[in-house]
């Protein structure tokens, strides 16, 4: 109870200062945010040697997966992206310039909805540290302060990153309480986070499932919802084969433990026999693993049999599963089973069939003739994101700068008063 009680005040602290912050930030001109974003990735640039020091005492202390420790390793390649992708950000137009519709009435009231920031967003994430530079910065361009509680495995790393980041903020002039980092690594201070109603006004999660699932169950704050990734690739019988081998290879390899990695290959009956093995071999070559139903075994038969979950597993390893269907209706069938609405691909030449599967399923992301890995805020011209959405209020997808915004009236008058 005491250490509950602690980290409720601690909150309370935190969540203060970050309103007073975002109240600075909601005023503050286009300029003075930009020139934070260029002082804060010259900062990071400034600090590489002790965030990477500190990463590899995270890494050192680290004992999970491969794929896991991937995603907590630092290198100067992707320090050097967290701050091309803070600059990225300071050249995105303003999004809180926008008036998104502006219509005058009968009575000549002028009425204008304008883009806003949300307030105080509070950031919830595992092992990945460079979620906190561009949640950091999606956030403050925005006009939102944010309240950043990242996992045990990367604490050093996050306080190193933090460190850096608000050195750029005081440059700037903007207060430091714009991005906080938990002011301890003890959980009861996500609990305080998902019940701090009044306090923080959107709570982000960016992790696994039992993370979002407790976020979701326990949250008396708002949520947008990042769910596992359980993507799907579709080689459809109309696919070129050389290219859908390219894109598999691609969507499930690249990086095997961001959200957007391929978990599932889908491939159509009457092509695997010509094309499944080629794919599984070029799979092998970079270290890959399966998980096969009976049909794709008949094809390849030393693939190991999947169980009853596999196909409802997020891998997040060089694991791949592999099922056979006929025809795009049963890929869409399996999807809509086994799928967490996250990102989904065809491979095909028929324009029709694509069309039929990007209008079919329901997932946040869809693509044609590409990978799945390229559902990331980056790729899509966000200069980063703060997550992938996939619920169906407010926001779907990469969320980037103008899915940290909502809205407000401005209504001008010549002195009309309501009959």
């Amino acid at each position: 109870m005491h250490i509950e009680t602690e980290a409720t005040q601690q909150l309370h602290r935190a969540a203060t200062d970050a309103r007073v912050a975002a109240r600075a930030l909601a005023r503050s001109s286009e300029a003075t945010r930009n020139a934070a974003l260029t002082n804060m990735a010259t900062a990071l640039r400034d600090h590489q040697p002790d965030i990477l020091a500190a990463n590899e005492i995270d890494v050192g202390n680290y004992n999970g997966t491969n794929a896991f420790r991937d995603r907590l390793t630092l290198n100067p390649t992707r320090v050097e992206a967290m701050a091309i992708g803070l600059q990225e950000v300071a050249a995105l137009p303003d999004p809180l310039a926008r008036t998104l519709a502006d219509w005058t009435r009968p009575n000549g009231l002028r009425i204008r909805r304008v883009a806003s920031p949300i307030g105080v967003i509070g950031m919830i994430y595992e092992s990945r540290p460079n979620v906190g530079a561009d949640a950091s910065g999606l956030c403050l361009k925005s006009g939102n302060a944010v309240i950043l509680r990242g996992g045990s495995d990367s604490t050093n790393s996050a306080k190193a990153i933090n460190t850096a980041l608000q050195e750029g903020l005081a440059a700037s002039g903007l207060p430091a309480a714009c991005i906080q980092n938990a002011p301890t690594s003890d959980r009861a201070f996500v609990g305080a986070m998902l019940a701090g109603a009044g306090l923080i006004d959107l709570i982000i999660p960016r992790g696994g499932k039992s993370l979002v699932e407790r976020v979701q169950r326990d949250a008396r704050v708002p949520v947008l919802a990042h769910a596992e990734g359980l993507c799907h690739t579709y080689v459809h019988e109309a696919a070129d084969p050389a290219m859908a081998r390219r894109i598999v290879a691609n969507a499930k390899m690249r990086r095997t433990g961001i959200c957007g990695a391929t978990e599932t290959l889908l491939i159509d009956r009457s092509i695997a026999a010509a094309q499944l093995p080629a794919i599984v071999a070029d799979l092998r070559a970079l270290g890959c693993d399966f998980r096969a139903d009976a049909q794709a075994r008949m094809v390849v038969p030393d693939l190991k049999a999947a169980t009853d979950t596999d196909f409802d597993t997020e891998w997040l390893d060089a694991i791949l599963s592999i099922a056979v269907v006929d025809g795009v209706d049963e890929a869409m069938a399996h999807i809509a089973k086994h799928g967490s609405e996250h990102t989904d691909a065809i491979v095909t030449e028929d324009a029709a069939i694509a069309d039929r599967f990007l209008r079919g399923t329901d997932g946040a992301v869809a693509l044609w003739n590409a990978s799945t890995q390229f559902c990331d805020g980056g790729e899509f011209g966000f200069g980063a994101e703060i997550g992938i959405a996939t619920g169906r209020l407010h926001a779907r997808g990469p969320v980037g700068l103008e899915q940290l915004t909502t809205y407000r009236y401005v209504i001008t008058g010549t002195g009309q008063v309501r009959p």
